[in-house]
């Protein structure tokens, strides 16, 4: 493939609601460009950017992948990402790497929570954008519901740029509001001049309108000229345009049918033309030598530097390193330095992704995006320099995962295989953690929700031939006291010969402390228990509060004094106090008014105000405590809540469900409280009965 300049290159990020033709448009664009022979198509699995075996099963997109298109003598690198809330992870992994964006809408579905969120994005990482409306020969498309609901969320930006023309009710062609000139298509994208039907007048004018408050909104001359009824030029009108979409104060919305590959012409023509190049864009690193910012803005005369913005680790295809040059020019055969890992790693190969296929190239200037294979070290979010220029870029900022589950592998011996294939899955995908609950005994699987973790576990048996079991995870309830009690723990065994013997009084009463398991003093008089002994006491403490006699979980907050015992001269050993303070604890703990504590987190829910009812409602119904709300931009509210982590579980399905997706949440480990007495007898029962289970 020809080597591209950074003013060549266009690197355009695809957005939008889950299954509103994304994939379906890069197939378009691709076929129109002939870069396939056959448009594919999602259902029948065989799509450019779907390749995933998973995906083909599924008919959705779950990881992100780059389709290189030619635009003319213009290299369009697009970055398609899946469009539901769970794969989180890969669209911030692409937006990192991008320059702009394309936010798909189906006219059939309109605007959904997805184009919403896309649009925070796209305002979150300040990149321009565009909408683009597909599905337009579907009978229910409604391209003018599509643009009323934008201006009625971002006003003045929008601007129409096209208006569909229909005969028969099919969709034939369309009007160019900024020439104001109508097209009809010939054979796919292509299309030839029509006039303008007289049906589109009245809805040309309001169109026309809009676009025009879009280029007067830009500049006070353009402004006066408009107020003046003047007519715009139309090398004033380009102008307006192109500089503003750059800067986000103007959204353009063009159209077509992905399905019917039309519309990609005008599409690829305004990434080109609107769009900007990445030395227009800015990047800045840390020179970790001199402790100096450097400004690459994708330089080409600058040293190399490049960032991983994601990594593939396919058992098929092995494992690649996506990179976006960020300076300089990166050659197959260079020698790199990971300023994250202080290693170096010789290159063998450089390639350009097309989905799964790999096209090899001998260089990447800045602002290029590719792929190199097979590096050992370096994982996604390293920066690779030279070591004469040692610079790091910050990492891509990835949403946390907080859903959780409990799993199992299923065919022992399988241990190793698993906890290897879900490390190569977690290299692949941040937001996919493993957790190792040993207080517990359980290991925890986080991801964004629950059909993220679906599909790692379906991966794990399609990709890597090893199956677990997912089940709820057990709640890190922890017991105490709340009064106090003395005891007598005595241990006396006798068996012919040496025998055993260990007494002791201990007092037991809380802490106050919840943060630490037990307080240990003596107040012993006259020797009852010799000195020596007191470590072996205070080891029978440590041992016992590592499973209560409540339920079996950890002991916190308890304060252990001994008071009193008696010893024998030969019979008493160390194990023998420790053994009587272990009788001590078990009986005293249950004397001293024991009782369960649940683990607290405060959470924080980012709803719509419509939806602030119905969340403090589900709050409340899960005993949840509201402590807060904080209005924020854009008409939302934070609402701040105490609420025990065993109500946590779940939550993810339930708030998308009760926001149609667009609530957010977030929570953190607070404190223990003393768990109410329904709780505590339901888990005490729970408890009761597997210790039964494993008896049998």
């Amino acid at each position: 493939m020809d080597v591209y300049t950074s003013e060549k290159i266009r690197n355009v990020v695809l957005l939008g609601h889950g299954s509103c033709g994304k994939t379906t448009l890069v197939e378009a664009m691709a076929y129109t460009q002939g870069i396939t022979k056959r448009q594919g198509k999602i259902e029948e699995g065989n799509t450019i950017s779907d390749y995933d075996k998973e995906e083909a099963k599924r008919l959705f997109s779950i990881s992100t992948s780059v389709v290189p298109i030619i635009w003319e003598d213009t290299k369009i690198n697009i970055l398609d990402t899946p469009g539901y809330f769970d794969f989180i992870g890969e669209v911030e992994e692409a937006l990192s790497a991008a320059d702009a964006a394309v936010i798909v809408i189906s006219a059939k579905a309109g605007v959904e929570v997805g184009t919403l969120k896309a649009w925070d994005y796209c305002e979150k990482y300040h990149l321009p954008r565009m909408f683009f409306v597909t599905d337009m020969d579907d009978d229910n498309a409604s391209y003018r519901g599509v643009i009323d609901k934008l201006t009625e969320n971002y006003g003045k930006k929008i601007a129409p740029f096209h208006l569909p023309i229909r005969e028969n009710e099919k969709f034939v062609g369309f009007v160019n509001v900024v020439k104001m000139a109508g097209r009809r298509f010939t054979k796919l994208s292509e299309y030839e001049e029509c006039p303008i039907p007289d049906y589109s007048e009245h809805n040309l004018a309001k169109y026309r309108e809009a676009l025009l408050d879009a280029v007067a909104e830009t500049s006070d001359e353009l402004m006066d000229k408009y107020f003046n009824g003047e007519e715009f030029t139309g090398e004033e009108i380009s102008q307006a345009l192109r500089n503003n979409v750059i800067d986000g104060s103007i959204v353009p919305v063009l159209m077509g049918s992905g399905l019917n590959a039309q519309g990609t012409t005008m599409l690829l023509q305004a990434i080109e033309k609107y769009f900007p190049a990445p030395s227009k864009r800015e990047i800045a690193g840390l020179n970790i030598k001199t402790g100096e910012t450097f400004k690459a803005d994708y330089n080409e005369a600058l040293p190399m530097t490049a960032k991983v913005f994601k990594t593939i680790a396919d058992p098929f295809i092995g494992k690649f390193s996506l990179i976006k040059v960020c300076s300089g020019i990166l050659k197959s055969d260079a020698a790199v330095y990971n300023t994250d890992k202080d290693t170096e790693e010789k290159l063998s190969r450089l390639y350009m992704l097309r989905g799964k296929e790999q096209i090899e190239v001998k260089e990447l200037h800045a602002g290029d995006i590719g792929a190199i294979g097979k590096l050992s070290t370096t994982a996604t979010g390293d920066t690779l320099a030279t070591k004469s220029n040692p610079i790091a870029y910050e990492k891509p900022e990835l949403s946390r995962p907080y859903t959780y589950q409990r799993f199992k592998t299923r065919n022992k011996g399988d241990d190793d295989k698993v906890s290897q294939a879900l490390a190569k899955m977690m290299d692949e995908d941040l937001t996919l953690k493993v957790g190792n609950d040993k207080e517990n005994r359980q290991t925890l699987l986080y991801g964004i929700g629950e059909q993220h973790l679906e599909v790692a576990v379906s991966k794990l048996l399609m990709k890597y031939k090893v199956e677990i079991d997912v089940m709820k995870p057990k709640v890190p309830y922890r017991e105490t006291i709340r009064g106090k009690v003395k005891i007598q723990g005595k241990y006396k065994k006798q068996s012919g010969g040496h025998g055993q013997y260990g007494d002791v009084h201990m007092e037991f009463e809380p802490s106050g402390n919840l943060e630490e398991p037990y307080v240990f003093e003596e107040k012993i008089f006259g020797g009852a228990v010799p000195r020596n002994y007191f470590p072996a006491v205070e080891k029978g403490i440590a041992e016992s509060v590592l499973k209560g006699p409540l339920a079996g979980y950890p002991v916190v907050g308890i304060k252990a004094t001994l008071v009193d015992g008696s010893y024998h001269p030969v019979d008493s050993s160390e194990m023998a106090f420790k053994m009587a303070t272990i009788q001590a604890f078990k009986q005293g703990i249950l004397d001293a008014k024991p009782v369960l504590l649940e683990p607290i987190a405060t959470m924080k829910v980012i709803i719509p105000d419509r939806f602030t009812g119905d969340i403090m409602g589900d709050l409340n119904k899960r005993r949840g405590r509201v402590l807060g709300m904080n209005p924020l931009p854009g008409g939302k509210q934070e609402i701040v809540a105490d609420i025990p982590i065993s109500e946590t579980f779940g939550y993810s399905t339930e708030l998308r469900s009760m926001t149609g997706g667009i609530g957010e949440y977030s929570y953190e480990f607070n404190r223990y409280e003393q768990a109410p007495s329904d709780i505590q007898e339901k888990v005490i029962e729970e408890s009761a009965k597997r210790k039964e289970e494993a008896e049998e």
